[in-house]
Parts: C-alpha cells; sequence; structure tokens
C-alpha cells in the first residue's frame, strides 16, 4: 500500500510548471485549426476566404468600401481586394511593431473593437486575418494607403520582413493573397462554385456593394471565367432569386426598412403557393442558421398584424380552430436582416443571435409595415388569408394523421413496418437502415445484408412529390409512413408553431437510400432527398443521410472481374485484365439495376463497410438547396426547364 502511495506522489510531483505549455502567437492556431475555423477539410478551407471577405465586407458597412475582388489563382491560392481604407501602417505604440503586422499577427487585434472605427461588424465574432495568416504557407498583405504601396510577406503566421514601402499608388485599400497549408488542409482545391455562392448571398445583403469572382485554373474566350455579382434591390432581388421555382402570390416582395437603438432592420417578405415556410435571417451579413431573436421578433410580427386582420375582417369567424403562427408562414419566403453593433451569438457557429433587445426592435418594424400593406393591398391581403385558412385546415389534417403514423400499432407489437427487416442491435450507433427501391432488390438485400447491424426498408416505386403535396397527404402515403415508423423519429409543435423533428429515438445513425443506378433511380433518390429536406432536415445537418453508390460496371475475363463505379475504371478494368484495346476480349456488364446483382456481390460492392462507397449528404448552402428543390420539383415549369436545357451536357444517361 505503502509502494503504491509513494508511486503516486512521484506521479503528482513529476506535475509541474515545466508540464504547461503555452503557446505563443499564432501557435493555438496552427496545434488546433478545428477550434478556430471548425474542420480542415474543404469547409476550413472555404472559411479562410470567408474570413478575408468578411473584413472587406465590414469596410463596406462602415461606408467605405464599394468594390471587392476575389481571385483564384492557378495554384489554388486566393487574392482578396479591396477599395476600402487599407490597413493602418503606422506604429502601434503599445506593441512598438506596424499596426499592419500587429492585425496579421495577433489574435482578436483589429480596428473592429473600436466603436468609432466600425459601427457593426461581421468579422469581430470571427477569428480573423491573423487566423488564415497562421494555416498559410504564404501570406502576402499589400496595403494601398495615403497614395502609398506597402507589404509585408508571412510565412505560417510570422514574419519573413518588415512592413516595408514599396512604391506609389492613386488606388486605395487592402490585398491579401495567401497559400493554404498543405500541413493543415486535407483538401487544397477551391470550388468556383461554392464561393460564387456566398458572393451572390453577400450582394444581395449589401446592395450596391460589387463584387467579382475570377477563376485562373479556368480559361474562357475573353480571359478566364469570372462572374461578377451586383444587386440594387437588394433583400427584395434575394426574395424573388429564392422564389424564383415557384408561384409567387405578390407581384413585389413586403419591404422593411428600420432603425433603433443603433439596430438596422431589412427584411423582405414573399408568399407563393407552396407549402412549406422558408426564412433566412442574418446578422451583420452572417447566416444565422438557427435563427435567434431576431427571428422571433419577425414571427411575432407576421402572427399579431395577421391575426388582427383575419379577425377584424370577419374572415376568421367561421373557423371552429385557432389559427397558429405555422399557418401565417405556409408558403412564406423571407429574408430577415439585422445590423447589430454588438451581436450576441449563442456558441462557436454563430448560429443563434441572442441579443434580446432586438426582438421586439424587429417585432415593431416588422409590424409596422405590415400594417401598412394590409390596409394599402386589400385583394392581396384577401388571397393571403385565405391561405392562412387553408393551411390551418391542413394543419389540422395533418396533425390527426401525424398521431395516425406516431402512435403505436398493436397490431406489430413495437408499431415497426411489416416490411421492414431489422437488425439485432439496437445501439443507434452502429445500427444502420437501407431504403431500398422495389421489393425484388430490398429481397436481395435482406439476403446479403449484415443482420447484426443492418437493417432494410424496402420502399414501393416513387414516394410522393412532398413540394407539390399538402402535408395531410404526406402523412396519409404508406411509404413515408413506414419510414417515419421505422426511423422512430416524430414530429412536433414547437413554441411558435413550427414543426420540429424530435430525433431523441432515432434508431439508425446511418440512414442509406439505395437506389438503381439509371434515371428510374436517380429520380427516387431525388423525391426521397426532397422528403428528407422539407421534413427530416436535422438528419441531414447531422450527418446521419448517406446515397449508396452501387457499381456500374462488372469487368470479366475467366475467374479474373473487378467491379468499377465509372467509365475510367471500367477503361482501366479491361486494359488490366485483357491489354489495351482488347475490349472484345472481355465480358463487360452494365448494371442498370441492383436486381441484377445476386446477394453476394450487392454485399461485396455496396453494403459491405470495408469495400463499399457511401456518399454523406450534406447541406452547405441551405438557400441554394431550397431554391433547387423548388425548381426540380416545384409546379413552375420554365425555370425547371431552363435547368435541364443548361445542365443537359452533364448528363451522363444510357440510350
Amino acid at each position: 500500500m505503502s509502494e503504491l502511495t509513494n508511486e503516486n506522489e512521484k506521479m503528482n510531483n513529476d506535475y509541474g510548471a515545466s508540464n504547461i505549455t503555452a503557446l505563443e502567437g499564432l501557435e493555438a492556431v496552427r496545434k488546433r485549426p478545428g477550434m478556430y475555423i471548425g474542420s480542415t477539410d474543404d469547409k476550413g478551407l472555404h472559411h479562410l476566404v470567408w474570413e478575408v471577405v468578411d473584413n472587406s465586407i465590414d469596410e463596406h458597412l462602415a461606408g467605405h468600401c464599394t468594390t471587392i475582388d476575389i481571385t483564384i489563382h492557378e495554384n489554388n491560392s486566393i487574392s482578396v481586394i479591396d477599395d476600402g481604407r487599407g490597413i493602418p501602417v503606422g506604429m502601434h505604440q503599445k506593441l512598438q511593431k506596424s499596426a499592419l503586422e500587429v492585425v496579421m499577427t495577433v489574435l482578436h487585434a483589429g480596428g473592429k473593437f473600436d466603436k468609432d472605427t466600425y459601427k457593426v461588424s461581421g468579422g469581430l465574432h470571427g477569428v480573423g486575418v491573423s487566423c488564415v495568416n497562421a494555416l498559410s504557407t504564404e501570406l502576402i498583405a499589400e496595403v494601398y494607403r495615403d497614395g502609398k504601396i506597402y507589404t509585408q510577406t508571412y510565412n505560417q503566421g510570422k514574419p519573413i520582413n518588415e512592413v516595408k514601402e514599396i512604391g506609389t499608388t492613386e488606388y486605395r485599400g487592402t490585398k491579401i493573397t495567401f497559400t493554404p497549408d498543405a500541413e493543415i488542409f486535407t483538401e487544397l482545391v477551391y470550388s468556383f462554385k461554392t464561393l460564387a455562392s456566398r458572393m451572390k448571398e453577400l450582394s444581395y445583403l449589401n446592395k450596391g456593394l460589387k463584387l467579382s469572382l475570377t477563376d485562373e485554373r479556368v480559361k474562357s474566350e475573353d480571359g478566364f471565367l469570372r462572374e461578377d455579382f451586383h444587386s440594387e434591390g437588394g433583400l427584395k432581388e434575394f426574395v424573388k432569386f429564392l422564389d424564383e421555382g415557384k408561384q409567387a402570390f405578390l407581384e413585389q416582395p413586403i419591404h422593411v426598412i428600420g432603425k433603433e437603438e443603433n439596430v438596422e432592420i431589412e427584411v423582405a417578405i414573399s408568399y407563393n403557393t407552396s407549402y412549406s415556410e422558408n426564412i433566412y435571417s442574418f446578422v451583420n451579413n452572417i447566416n444565422t442558421r438557427e435563427g435567434g431573436t431576431h427571428v422571433n421578433g419577425f414571427r411575432r410580427a407576421v402572427n399579431r398584424e395577421f391575426t388582427k386582420y383575419g379577425e377584424e375582417s370577419g374572415m376568421f369567424s367561421k373557423l371552429k380552430f385557432k389559427v397558429s403562427g405555422e399557418d401565417f408562414r405556409e408558403g412564406l419566403t423571407a429574408v430577415v436582416s439585422v445590423k447589430v453593433p454588438e451581436p450576441q451569438f449563442k456558441g462557436q457557429t454563430k448560429g443563434e443571435l441572442g441579443n434580446s433587445e432586438v426582438t421586439g426592435i424587429v417585432s415593431r418594424a416588422v409590424g409596422h409595415q405590415l400594417k401598412l400593406f394590409l390596409e394599402e393591398n386589400p385583394l392581396e391581403a384577401k388571397r393571403i388569408v385565405e391561405k392562412v385558412i387553408l393551411a390551418a385546415t391542413a394543419r389540422h389534417a395533418a396533425r390527426k394523421a401525424r398521431e395516425m403514423v406516431q402512435r403505436k400499432n398493436v397490431l406489430t407489437g413495437g408499431g415497426l413496418p411489416g416490411k421492414l427487416a431489422d437488425c439485432s442491435s439496437k445501439d443507434p450507433n452502429e445500427c444502420e437502415i437501407y431504403l431500398v427501391e422495389g421489393d425484388s432488390a430490398g429481397g436481395t438485400a435482406k439476403q446479403g445484408r449484415d443482420r447484426g447491424f443492418q437493417a432494410i426498408l424496402p420502399l414501393r416505386g416513387k414516394i410522393l412529390n412532398v413540394e407539390k403535396a399538402l402535408e395531410h397527404k404526406i402523412y396519409e402515403n404508406e411509404e413515408i409512413k413506414n419510414i417515419f415508423t421505422a426511423l422512430g423519429v416524430s414530429i412536433e409543435e414547437g413554441e411558435h408553431g413550427q414543426r420540429i423533428l424530435n430525433v431523441e429515438k432515432l434508431r439508425y445513425h446511418k440512414v442509406i437510400i439505395m437506389c438503381d443506378a439509371d434515371v428510374d433511380g436517380s429520380h427516387i433518390v431525388t423525391l426521397i432527398l426532397t422528403f428528407f429536406f422539407r421534413y427530416m432536415k436535422p438528419l441531414i445537418e447531422n450527418g446521419h443521410l448517406y446515397i449508396a453508390a452501387p457499381p456500374l460496371y462488372l469487368v470479366k475475363k475467366g475467374k479474373d472481374f473487378q467491379y468499377c463505379w465509372d467509365d475510367d475504371e471500367r477503361n482501366e478494368a479491361v486494359t488490366r485484365i485483357a491489354g489495351k484495346g482488347k475490349e472484345d476480349a472481355v465480358d463487360i456488364t452494365r448494371y442498370k439495376g441492383l436486381g441484377e446483382m445476386n446477394a453476394e456481390q450487392l454485399w461485396d460492392t455496396t453494403m459491405d463497410p470495408s469495400t463499399r462507397l457511401l456518399r454523406l449528404v450534406t447541406m452547405e448552402d441551405a438557400v441554394e438547396v431550397d431554391r433547387v428543390f423548388s425548381m426540380l420539383m416545384g409546379d413552375e415549369v420554365p425555370p425547371r426547364r431552363a435547368f435541364i436545357e443548361e445542365n443537359a451536357k452533364y448528363a451522363n444517361v444510357d440510350i
């Protein structure tokens, strides 16, 4: 016993001041990059651009920047140049080094902590350009200020030379060029589409600001691939863009602009014939995906003003039940943007605004404008209230349908669908369920699966297109009922009347869509994805939804064979097995359906965790996802036709 005590004392004595690691400068960022930018995959890679662009946007918000140009260079380095005031280069009195070097090398240093320099700032809650510097093999800062050009170069966050003056200029602004560090990031290739989507969003949120994105990796007739972004209509144009694939009720969106207690408010509201609510919210240009006090204020105003109008006009008099807030927002598309001097965000992701005073400010501004709109536009007001009444009626029917889905079925004991072949494990972390197209493929999957952790739910044909269906019709659909019941999730009504998916009893943490590798299979995948996006979005957000990737080809000669997932793999397999140009010497099977494989082949290629290929369904840009689903699956034909014509060249369809 004494020996054990002495050993413990020795271990405790070894833990002293020398064991405490104090990371200096930007070392902490390099040591734990995920703490500062979220991840080191392609999301983190693009986050570097957002941090630099945020600084330029803050200059625009302060009234000093009208143009921001972003360039992707051939080596995947990035340049961001603006025409703001330029980062100060004078000597910092306390630190005795250039202010430029302080901004670039010290975390939480900058003008955004001074209320007189920046009234509002999106970058303040971020980690700033110093973090970008720390995670770059090279960063070059150029400042155009007071008629002179200043520059300093850094390596992994450390300056390799003093700030120096290199010339004169009539230009004013800042240019940051950085190369992401391959030691930090698992992905180093920038996506033009991802960057362009964010620039488009920023142009709507900052009307009058000119942004451009140039890709020097792609040549075009007049130089390089380039896209310009500029909006004079701001949020009104944003809402029209979001409603592109929907039939709008209003000729022009309702536009709200206000300012109170230094909080600036801009809101655009439109109504359409769809059955979903789409509210996108921003604070100082930051997308607050989880809403917050500004969204609460908006919802409060919508509920209050429409309730008052419906009651005073007598349109609600015949209803036998109370209209809820959710009914007022069915078919509503809105963008709520506020500029707050000192935003308080909940969590590291900036996902939710917490400033309590913003609720009342937004509620008053939106309520005043809605009241004027309803008084001045009686025909449009009547159409909206009629839709509200229809939504309320449908909601009551949907509630009953949901209860039918979610109650236990005494005939099946646990209430699970009869078609479900469940797994023996009850641990959701290790369990996975395959949603399989067709009873035939479902039968093969049941034979080939590992019964310990893999469940199979066959789906008959194409499930209902939820984009065009009333909610109660969705819960009455047999296949959708089976999905709800099998997964163990339920839909409840939140505090503000909104639908909330309760995932506490989710039975499988991997939900895998497995369909044929043909046009019909792709259509079924799209229908299922539409359902999950509209009614089970948390499963996507939490990384539970996957798409299986069955092989397209089997290349075989004698006992030598290889499964292939694309044409390049097929050609390589032919060359390996038979030799170059000897395609006739091998048998090539093109799989068009899962039913063409036997149980062993399906396991080997598509279900065995050690060999299969699964595609995780992610949602980087909810705004764009919503727009695309509305366009592809909604009622409006012209936008869908235009999309098909534009993208037909990318289709790989077997004739």
